[in-house]
């Protein structure tokens, strides 16, 4: 499977708790922190639910 490289580009300040708990469960806990994941439609829904706060780049 491909993987997606996640980046954190806003602040988590004024959103949900599920929108906080989405972010914990993908491994962000701070901006401009980068994760990497597989690209399982579970992550990929993750990453739906929070595009407006994230950059995502596909790795080759």
């Amino acid at each position: 499977m491909a993987k997606i490289k996640i980046t954190q580009i806003k602040s988590l300040i004024g959103s949900t708790k599920s929108q906080k708990a989405t972010m914990e469960v993908l491994g962000l806990k701070r901006m401009h922190q980068v994760v990497e994941h597989e690209n399982t439609p579970q992550i990929i829904g993750m990453i739906n639910k929070m595009r407006h706060l994230l950059k995502i780049e596909e790795i080759k």
